[in-house]
């Protein structure tokens, strides 16, 4: 199965930090995107989220920069479910040059389902972990 795309769009020159190239902050902004429209493919909107209470916390993120982005590149950010659990998911995002397909950065990001009511963390709906063992890349397969 191919991964998704959960993220697309440019480098913008006010992106770009002194080196000329685009800064840490905008790869994270751009996997932060990727990540709510990952949740949505999972049947989490924000509009879903809002009405349960319910929300997403980030508890672990590792980022490995491969390659520069400059002002004007395309980018594409592709997001694989790597594991779900009764409360957490961890997923990948690759972000890709546009053009190339090169790999520029790739996140790994572990975060836990929540009841904002409670503050505290709350098994996933039946529903979206169902979507989710659906889409969990195959055990050994991962890339």
């Amino acid at each position: 199965m191919e991964k998704p795309v959960t993220y697309r769009g440019t480098v913008y020159p006010w992106q770009c930090d002194h080196v000329g190239h685009m800064n840490v902050m905008w790869y994270v902004g751009k996997f932060d995107e990727g990540t709510w429209n990952f949740l949505a493919l999972l049947g989490y909107s924000g509009a879903r989220m809002r009405a349960e209470e319910t929300g997403w916390a980030a508890v672990q993120q590792n980022i490995s920069y491969k390659r520069e982005l400059m002002p004007g590149d395309t980018v594409v950010v592709r997001t694989e479910l790597r594991e779900v659990r009764d409360k957490l998911i961890r997923f990948v995002h690759e972000m890709q040059h546009g053009d190339s397909g090169d790999v520029a950065a790739i996140c790994e990001l572990t975060a836990v389902h929540m009841d904002r009511k409670a503050r505290r963390s709350a098994p996933l709906p039946p529903d979206v972990i169902a979507r989710a063992q659906a889409m969990l890349a195959p055990a050994g397969q991962a890339s």
